[in-house]
């Protein structure tokens, strides 16, 4: 399991209330009582305190309230379960940067531009709007939370090794990826053992981040095995030659432990990142911690999305719900509550968002992130994105621990794709 914001928040809370949600009652297509709109989000994809006001009364549909089920374990597979099945599916469900995942389905939702979708588009981010529109331009869902990324370093064991502290001097000092090497080899020399990134797959997947092309076009060209994916392959591949890679790939015991210790003096990480890694694992380091713009340029990895499936009882009462609960107010509320960084930039400004950090050291860190979330590309997500990116990142892991060269590791992921979506009928 690839680590990521919700995967850790699913984890901590136990992944509750998987059975209910399987189990409502209700008509035959729709779970939840005549005046209830069912909603299936994860935990920690929403904020309490706003779904318990929805709980009573949907602000703008009168009569109508929000009933929550948190999903735990493979959400995406309860989901397109009961989608298959056409029978207690819920009114309105989350869905995660995998959006995509759900375009083959795109006719059990509503096209959110009918219900009036199109007089909030200024509100967001562009890139973000766009991730939820298929290519034949049906919008499948509605924007929730984005993930920015920036660069996270430790601004004390920086000053250690002589390097650059304050968060301008070390973008300046890094603002590309080949010197971002070049400054962890400093670092590595003057701190033995110090690292800048967890493991190779994060350098692979945080450079894609970054990149305006994927793995598909809109078209259904496969395009993965470019030179633009290549190089964010080689790049990886580099910083463990290099020896700047602690070497903890995702799920092990090692993963918080390089946190805790110190040995990950940086990281390139997505916002969620913050109260992921150091907050959750290094509490101790408060004050140490500083951001800065990542290597390469603005990018983001993960954010979610709202959708209204067929089966909806008053979809007009659930688009309602959406975008009350989407307004930058409430985005903003979301952010101090779990922590979802808004798609609507007037959040950033907001009071609530704006207060310096203290576990950064009183930064005011949102401006960073806000600053990538803007000037992000945005990039294409295909359906098949996920069946992709899995054989590239188990063949890196191969290439971290020592059990196939890089040039072999590349050409195994390549032929394992391929023949997963000519399974799939894409090629």
């Amino acid at each position: 399991m690839s680590l990521t914001r919700r995967n850790f928040l699913a984890l901590t809370a136990g992944g509750a209330a998987a059975a209910t949600g399987l189990t409502g009652c209700g008509s035959q297509t729709s779970l939840g009582a005549a005046d209830e709109l069912s909603l299936w989000a994860w935990t920690g994809s929403v904020n309490d305190d706003l779904i318990a006001q929805a709980a009573k009364g949907i602000p703008g549909a009168t009569g109508k309230k929000i009933a929550l089920t948190r999903i735990g374990g493979d959400y995406q597979t309860k989901l397109l379960t009961s989608l298959a099945g056409k029978s207690m599916v819920p009114d309105i469900v989350g869905m995660n940067d995998d959006v995509a995942t759900y375009f083959p389905n795109a006719d059990q939702f509503y096209d959110l531009h009918e219900l009036g979708a199109d007089k909030f588009k200024d509100k967001f981010l562009e890139w973000k709007w766009k991730l939820g529109i298929t290519p034949e331009n049906r919008m499948m869902a509605f924007p929730m939370d984005t993930g920015p990324t920036a660069l996270f370093y430790r601004r004390d064991i920086f000053d250690k090794a002589g390097l650059p502290t304050e968060p301008a001097e070390v973008a300046a000092a890094a603002s590309e990826w080949a010197s971002y090497i070049e400054l962890g080899k400093k670092l590595k020399q003057a701190v033995p053992g110090a690292a800048i990134t967890d493991n190779i797959t994060s350098v692979f997947r945080y450079r894609l981040a970054q990149l305006p092309k994927r793995y598909m076009t809109p078209e259904g060209q496969y395009i993965g095995a470019e030179d633009d994916i290549r190089q964010a392959w080689d790049l990886a591949v580099q910083v463990v030659k290099e020896g700047l890679s602690a070497g903890a790939q995702d799920g092990s015991t090692d993963a918080n432990a390089i946190i805790t210790n110190g040995r990950l003096a940086a990281f390139v990480g997505a916002v969620w990142w913050a109260q992921l890694g150091p907050k959750n694992a290094a509490p101790k380091s408060k004050g140490n911690w500083r951001v800065t713009p990542a290597p390469g340029g603005p990018g983001n990895r993960g954010g979610s999305f709202l959708a209204i499936t067929k089966y909806c009882k008053d979809p007009e009462a659930a688009f309602a719900f959406i975008t009350w609960l989407e307004s930058a107010q409430n985005q903003a509320q979301s952010f101090l509550d779990p922590v979802l960084f808004p798609s609507t930039p007037a959040s950033y400004t907001d009071p609530k968002m704006s207060a310096p950090d203290e576990f950064f050291g009183g930064q005011k860190i949102v401006d960073v992130f806000a600053e990538s979330a803007k000037k992000y590309p945005g990039a294409y997500f295909s359906p098949y994105d996920t069946t992709i990116n899995t054989p590239l990142c188990d063949e890196l892991v191969n290439v971290e621990i020592g059990s196939k060269t890089s040039d072999q590791a590349w050409r195994d992921a390549q032929r394992q794709i391929d023949r997963e979506l000519t399974r799939a009928g894409v090629i």
